[in-house]
């Protein structure tokens, strides 16, 4: 999953934001139970010329857990009608604390599209950085866009079941140290606390400065190292909903580590089941 400029800066975007070539996505993520609303956020701010990528919408509907990823159909008819092309660089941002825009930067990987780049602190730093704002919300012209999804990139629950036994790949967990020991609740009603037999525990946010940058390969590198997670070996990573998983994905990713997949049901769906083991 490896490919060139998969991190941009401020200013990197700031010279090039009228590259017709460039569509700019805003990825910003909420739990249900904040009050943060993205999409209104959106609506009154964002960067000139982006677009909302809504991830509890580009999913798959049918499927009881959130934010699981679409059918190919349903991803190639909505990038379609939002008028992008597969040939597009995808710049993706978020304003959560959640770094949301590595979800999206993802799931545009696993369905083939190489050229996309997160943009490094987010809206914050481009607020911060004197970037422009509006609120004009643009309305492209329709696409065909192709799409193929990498289901090698993709693990679920009998996947983890089996890989708990055989131990050929090292699930790396994402969520804050408290809820993988099981020592604070869980968010979402229902699910039980610890984490899956084992795992490995790397906190998202240790991979983040505190202007939400991301901290330098070097540094990335040693932090994942300290967790005692060998790079020698395929890596799944998980969290509470596959969404902040892909923050390791993406740091994984900067420091070269390409054998990687993501399961999509994470603790929501692990965490939620009576049958499965579950360590504290």
């Amino acid at each position: 999953m490896s490919g060139p400029s998969s991190l941009v800066s401020t200013e990197w975007l700031l010279k090039h934001i009228n590259d017709p070539s460039i569509s700019v996505l805003d990825a910003t993520w909420y739990l249900p139970n904040q009050k943060n609303n993205a999409r209104v956020e959106y609506k009154n701010s964002h960067i000139p010329g982006a677009q909302y990528f809504d991830i509890d919408e580009i999913a798959d509907l049918n499927n009881p857990l959130s934010h699981m990823l679409p059918s190919n159909e349903k991803m190639s008819h909505i990038l379609g009608l939002m008028g992008i092309s597969n040939q597009d660089h995808i710049i993706v941002y978020d304003n959560s604390n959640f770094s949301s825009a590595a979800r999206v930067w993802f799931m545009f990987r696993n369905f083939g599209h190489e050229r996309v780049s997160i943009l490094n602190g987010g809206f914050k730093k481009w607020c911060s950085d004197n970037g422009p704002v509006n609120d004009i919300i643009p309305h492209l012209q329709s696409t065909s866009y192709a799409v193929k999804k990498d289901c090698d990139q993709i693990r679920d629950i009998n996947q983890i079941k089996e890989n708990i036994i055989s131990n050929k790949e090292l699930i790396v967990d994402a969520r804050a140290r408290g809820r993988f020991l099981g020592l604070t609740p869980e968010p979402r009603l229902g699910s039980r606390s610890g984490h899956i037999p084992g795992s490995i525990n790397v906190p998202f946010s240790e991979l983040l400065n505190k202007d939400g940058t991301y901290k330098e390969p070097s540094i990335i590198k040693k932090i994942f190292k300290k967790n005692n997670v060998s790079l020698d070996k395929p890596i799944i990573t998980s969290c509470g909903s596959g969404i902040t998983a892909c923050v390791l994905l993406f740091a994984l990713n900067l420091i070269g580590h390409n054998d990687l997949a993501l399961y999509d049901g994470s603790w929501s769906e692990w965490g939620s089941l009576t049958d499965v083991p579950i360590e504290k």
